[in-house]
């Protein structure tokens, strides 16, 4: 496939990355994934001519997987895209612990070093907590992987904020589409069974529309059972409900946390259902003391494969690797596609350093809803475009874990 503007291959540019203490006092590593959430942020270096683009996420606590593969990802792009020579990037990487009243903190945080544009949050629910705030500012913000309408939509209002934008697939159509496949390949089984958490919006907001949508295809839900956070520790009574119901696909719209228990305890009691995850589910392999066993034959649908073979993908995951010694994620992938379609709209609308945070909204706006972007998510060879209301129109992929790792589905 024809490379893109922004896309050059081949070259490794060093870039400092410094880890400071915020207003708490106490500095904290990037790579530190306890449940410590002292504030942190990682900022790149570079030109006094950079756009300066702010995000939070969590880079300490139980969804720093999430955070770090960000963190990763932007560092890469950016290296990548200033090495073109064309448009600057510095990029603030504020530590929220997935926590909301901390992603209000690092939003101050990041306001008064300057922020320009933004990737707003990782998660969702600090996204929810900040969008407000994005658009009383009005500045732009693409959110890699903050699924929730809550961050693009103002429910009280009745209305779209208007300048947070989202490159990951929103919860409900996460929810359709996994109905869909679901409805479509009953070689997976044909009875579902679904554990969703309802004190989650990322959660809730997937389980309603598949719930929707798996009635109109006739695909039949013959359990529905639920968790809140101060029960996300035994699963027995909901996977004995699905076991019972003769369940043989377990659809779970949860993240991978509650999801290694709920495999860890379905295999004790001998319960062995198809189980079909969302983007949440990306990352389990990677959990500390998890049995990666458990998830062999695990489906899930993702916008990335890190096994596709074209050009993008591989020069991806190569410098990814070779960087970080890791396999990089979906939510890594969406990260490095932001920076990518930010380097677009800035270059394509004339945006420079100089210009206010305001003034680059305003620009940005313009072009995301009116660009193609080509980039390492959603389907090769087809374009990533952006309704108006931020949500992003792309085209998701079935993975499957084999032998301990994400493969792609040809079917």
């Amino acid at each position: 496939m024809e490379m893109k503007k922004f896309w050059k291959g081949g070259f490794a540019v060093a870039m400092a990355v410094a880890m400071m203490a915020c207003s708490s006092g106490n500095g904290a590593s990037s790579n530190n994934t306890s449940s410590e959430t002292s504030s942190t942020n990682a900022e790149t270096t570079t030109s006094a001519e950079a756009i300066k683009i702010g995000i939070s996420g969590p880079l300490t606590g139980g969804a720093a997987v999430y955070g770090q593969a960000v963190k990763n990802a932007i560092e890469l792009a950016v290296e990548e895209v200033n090495a073109q020579g064309g448009v600057q990037f510095e990029a603030n990487i504020q530590d929220d612990a997935h926590d909301p009243e901390k992603a209000v903190t690092a939003y101050g945080q990041l306001k008064d070093w300057g922020m320009q544009v933004s990737l707003g949050t990782v998660t969702s629910a600090p996204g929810a907590a900040v969008a407000q705030l994005y658009a009383d500012d009005h500045i732009f913000a693409l959110t890699p992987s903050a699924s929730s309408m809550d961050v693009i939509y103002n429910s009280t209002t009745k209305s779209y904020y208007g300048t947070f934008y989202q490159m990951c697939f929103t919860d409900p159509n996460q929810g359709i589409a996994s109905a869909d496949y679901l409805s479509t390949h009953t070689n997976l089984g044909t009875k579902v069974a679904v554990i969703w958490k309802n004190d989650d919006n990322y959660s809730t907001g997937v389980h309603e529309k598949f719930v929707a949508e798996a009635k109109e295809k006739n695909l039949e839900i013959v359990s529905d059972e639920t968790f809140d956070t101060s029960s996300a520790s035994d699963f027995t009574v909901q996977l004995q409900k699905a076991k019972d119901a003769g369940a043989d696909i377990l659809f779970l719209p949860i993240y991978y946390e509650p999801a290694s228990l709920i495999l860890t305890q379905a295999d004790a009691m001998g319960y062995k259902p198809t189980v079909f995850g969302i983007d949440g589910m990306d990352g389990i392999l990677s959990l500390e003391g998890f049995d990666t066993k458990l998830a062999e034959g695990v489906y899930l649908l993702t916008p990335f494969s890190a096994d596709a073979t074209d050009e993008k993908t591989v020069n991806f995951v190569t410098k990814f690797k070779e960087k970080y010694g890791d396999v990089p994620n979906q939510f890594a992938a969406d990260a490095y596609d932001c920076i990518y379609a930010l380097a677009q709209a800035c270059t394509e609308g004339n945006v420079t350093a100089s210009m206010s945070a305001t003034e680059i909204t305003d620009i940005m706006v313009k072009q995301f809803t009116s660009m193609n972007f080509e980039g390492i998510t959603g389907t090769e060879g087809s374009a990533i475009t952006w309704a108006e209301t931020g949500e992003v129109s792309k085209s998701p992929k079935a993975m499957v874990i084999q032998d301990g790792a994400y493969v792609g589905v040809n079917d």
